[in-house]
């Protein structure tokens, strides 16, 4: 819900109505965060996490970073032309929430009122989400490898907690295929946070409020 960018209110005979301008919080290059940007990605954040709403100074810094990363991300999907989400896969992803977290769609449209919500705001945040979980399988899967010598010093670190987590698996041959997927999503992460650190460096970040820096 992007809150705020056009209210109008009844001031007086000779001035009608006044609008609120949507502030400008940061300039990213070419790009900007708005505030009503910032409450959003609070407001969401909060519903999907089960969390007080906190649209204080720490959690609005912690927003901004955020919608930071997502300038950079989109910008690069944008030019590797990577496939985006369905709308139908957000819908999907939204009924898999409400029959989780809601024993009624009565307490779901409760839960959006509280936080200031609307479906159509968490359909868009679930395409989004699948979005970048594509695009950073696409853009960095690929440069992974994971060698059979890490593959067994991981198992050795990590027997006795593999074992728990998957009952009648305990040899190196039944937690290959496991072992691998986990060292492949860890280098994977580190290359997508360090190219995120590259995006950073490389363009100027202007914050119109110091509070957010």
């Amino acid at each position: 819900m992007r809150a705020g960018i056009m209210a109008l209110f009844l001031l007086a005979p000779s001035i009608a109505f006044a609008t609120i301008i949507d502030r400008i919080a940061v300039i990213v290059g070419n790009s900007i965060v708005k505030d009503s940007d910032i409450e959003r990605d609070l407001r969401v954040t909060a519903f999907l996490d089960g969390a007080p709403l906190d649209l204080g100074r720490e959690a609005r810094k912690k927003a901004a970073k955020r919608l930071i990363d997502q300038i950079f991300i989109r910008r690069e999907i944008r030019l590797g032309d990577y496939p985006a989400a369905t709308p139908e896969e957000a819908s999907q992803q939204l009924e898999v929430l409400k029959k989780q977290k809601f024993k009624t769609n009565t307490a779901f449209q409760n839960a959006l009122a509280r936080y200031g919500l609307t479906e159509a705001d968490l359909r868009s945040q679930f395409q989004w989400q699948l979005t970048v979980l594509r695009f950073i399988d696409a853009r960095f899967k690929p440069a992974v490898l994971v060698t059979d010598q890490e593959i067994e010093q991981y198992y050795g670190a990590h027997r006795a907690a593999l074992a728990r987590e998957h009952p009648g698996k305990t040899s190196l041959h039944d937690l290959e295929d496991i072992v691998r997927d986990i060292l492949t999503g860890e280098k994977v992460n580190q290359l997508f946070f360090s190219w995120l650190d590259e995006q950073r460096q490389g363009v100027k970040i202007e914050f119109r409020e110091a509070s957010l820096s």
